[in-house]
């Protein structure tokens, strides 16, 4: 039987290995492969020795002595091993030899009949115990004395220390520097932290400090703390000098603040400071000299980083009159002809911005501006629940249950809009004029109108971009009869008037356009509070108009007119009343019978006499009254008893 060509196979393991986890993005995680040392481990743990006595042995044909050729492994006499691990399992098989070999040993010398394994003995040494004793207790004398010498010179050492120098404990000065600064250890000195990192700052300064121990002087007393901001610690009176050596970056020395001013037409309307000195905790009493330096050094840091920020911001932006970036200042355009001036003020002289003498310093801009910093910080620092655990944090609650609650295309994409920091600070600037320029119009027309009086509340609880007032319109005396008041909202380039009919009027920032509304409603206050006076007293109105088309036309305002009948019908009274730059009144009345009738054979009867007569003039302003409807109610009460 013939059998076929003999070819050579070589079988190899799969390439890929068994895989071990499967993610839950689909990404397969293999098994790495194993070593040679452990593969060799892992064949070794498949042989089996409990059927190594079972298996025939493997029969090896051996040439005579005298042949020392070599064997051929072509030979077809030659017969190779069956199993490749003999040579393993005959040494393991040796060795198990052994090792029965040697527990028999120990067996029959643990017996002790055939063989003996005592030591051998050696003479004893003769020992003195009371010798031991008395070195032992020499010894330890002798420590115990070493030890109670070495702490009794520390402790008379402290305590000379502490009652002859002038400087505090270097331990006590580094736990109070680091409750309040963040400190770490870098090779062998003390790094400190100035910077904003916690509330998203990318500011490129790092703010290091260097915190070292103050050396002595031979004299024994230290010498005053090296740091940059040395005026700094000479205003705080202490007795003891600080421990401490804090060593700033020279370009946080000095102090630094950022200042907003609005200015129309190189005149300043108001100003405000941004800065972090006299904010917070008052602790340099408490930490010691370096807390003085370190607030210094932040507040150069904080003004630097704040500027770089509106500075990028002013660049990126595009407004219709586009930012203007000059060195240390920033110019934006609040309204037509008003500029908003932001500058980075940095000194080494150590004077507070608030001892320069501003006259028009705006404390309410500079409440606002810390507001929205602080605002900032807090919603860097506090993202709104619910956010993922491990994904990016940034989205705001509304687009985080912008799913759940099914917003569409537009509801996300108004969700996206945000303010910069730069685009906040000049509406809140914007606003802060517009409050300004209607106090001013508000108190202009109070001061110039004595008749009605005009009363203006501002609320205090306002937002930074929204005011409210509230103006009341009242006549002197005659404030239960009739009363206008209306409701103004200011807001950054607008402002909105609610009437008390319930009519809401828009208007921009002009302040002539607020200004003829309130001569509108003192018009028409005039004419309500005369009327209501004249249901009073009994007589009868016969025809009003808010809008008169008489007189000369005015490029603003309009006139409005009211006639009013006595009880008896005999009497009557023309009013007019124009809102004009100043109210202007004019008063007609009328008698009947009329004195000019003379009865003809054409006209017969008398009760054509009883028409009305022709209107006279009245010196208005000659009559009793301490105002408009005061004098209007002596003129009704003396045509009515005549």
């Amino acid at each position: 039987m013939s059998y076929p060509l003999s070819v050579n196979i070589s079988v190899e393991a799969p390439i890929e290995n068994q895989i071990q986890e499967i993610q839950y993005d689909g990404t397969e995680i293999y098994q790495p492969p194993l070593s040679l040392s452990e593969n060799l481990s892992k064949c070794a743990q498949r042989i089996d020795f409990a059927k190594s006595n079972n298996e025939p042995e493997v029969v090896v044909k051996k040439e005579e002595p005298d042949k020392k050729q070599e064997e051929d492994p072509k030979d077809p006499q030659f017969q190779s091993s069956l199993w490749p691990w003999d040579s393993v399992r005959n040494k393991l098989r040796d060795a198990f030899t052994e090792v029965c070999v040697l527990s028999d040993v120990l067996a029959i010398a643990k017996e002790k009949r055939y063989m003996v394994l005592d030591p051998v003995p050696q003479e004893p040494i003769e020992t003195k115990p009371i010798v031991q004793v008395y070195a032992r207790k020499k010894a330890l004398a002798n420590a115990a004395n070493i030890l109670l010498s070495g702490a009794e010179r520390l402790k008379n050492t402290h305590s000379e220390q502490r009652n002859n120098r002038n400087t505090s404990d270097f331990h006590i000065e580094l736990l109070r520097l680091r409750q309040n600064w963040r400190l770490k250890k870098v090779s062998n000195s003390i790094i400190g932290d100035l910077s904003y990192r916690t509330a998203g700052s990318k500011f490129m300064h790092s703010g290091m400090f260097e915190v070292t121990k103050a050396e002595e002087d031979p004299n024994g007393t230290n010498s005053p703390p090296g740091s940059p901001a040395g005026g700094a610690g000479n205003a705080l009176p202490s007795p003891k000098n600080s421990a401490l050596r804090v060593n700033v970056p020279s370009e946080l020395q000095g102090v630094a603040y950022i200042k907003v001013i609005t200015q129309k037409d190189q005149e300043d309307l108001c100003t405000a400071t941004v800065n972090l000195l006299g904010h917070g905790p008052n602790i340099t009493q408490q930490a010691g000299i370096w807390q003085k330096t370190l607030e210094f050094a932040q507040n150069v840091l904080f003004c630097k980083e704040l500027f770089n920020q509106l500075a990028k911001e002013a660049v990126q932006l595009q407004a219709s009159i586009p930012h203007v970036v000059v060195g240390n200042q920033i110019r934006a355009t609040l309204l037509p002809g008003i500029q908003l001036i932001i500058s980075l003020c940095h000194s080494t002289s150590f004077d507070a911005p608030n001892s320069e003498p501003i006259n028009d310093h705006d404390h309410v801009l500079e409440h606002s501006l810390h507001q929205l910093l602080r605002e900032v910080h807090y919603r860097n620092t506090h993202h709104p629940f619910p956010h993922p655990a491990s994904g990016p944090l940034g989205p705001s609650k509304k687009r985080m249950l912008a799913g759940p609650t099914a917003a569409d295309r537009y509801e996300l994409l108004e969700m996206t809009k945000s303010q910069t920091l730069l685009e906040q600070i000049i509406a809140q600037a914007q606003h802060i004029f517009m409050r300004k320029r209607t106090q001013y119009v508000l108190d202009t027309l109070a001061r110039d109108v004595k008749d009605p009086q005009i009363i203006s509340h501002w609320n205090a609880m306002n937002s930074p971009t929204m005011s409210c007032v509230k103006i009341k319109i009242i006549t002197h005396g005659y404030d239960t009869v009739y009363r206008t008041s209306l409701l103004i909202h200011v807001k950054e380039r607008s402002l909105k008037c609610i009437c008390r009919d319930g009519r809401v009027m828009h208007m921009s920032y002009e302040p002539q356009e607020l200004r003829d509304l309130i001569l509108c409603q003192i018009n028409r206050h005039q004419m309500s509070g005369l009327l209501n006076v004249a249901r009073c007293m009994a007589w009868q109105t016969l025809s009003n108009s808010n809008h008169l088309g008489i007189g000369s036309v005015e490029p603003l305002g309009n006139a409005s007119s009211c006639l009013l009948a006595s009880p008896n019908g005999d009497r009557m009274i023309a009013v007019q009343i124009r809102c004009d730059p100043q109210i202007d009144v004019k008063v007609y009345i009328a008698q009947t019978p009329r004195k000019d009738f003379f009865p003809g054979p054409l006209v017969q009867g008398k009760y054509w006499e009883h028409l009305g007569g022709h209107f006279k003039e009245v010196r208005f302003d000659k009559l009793e009254g301490k105002n408009f409807l005061n004098k209007m109610e002596f003129l009704m009460a003396s045509m009515s008893s005549s």
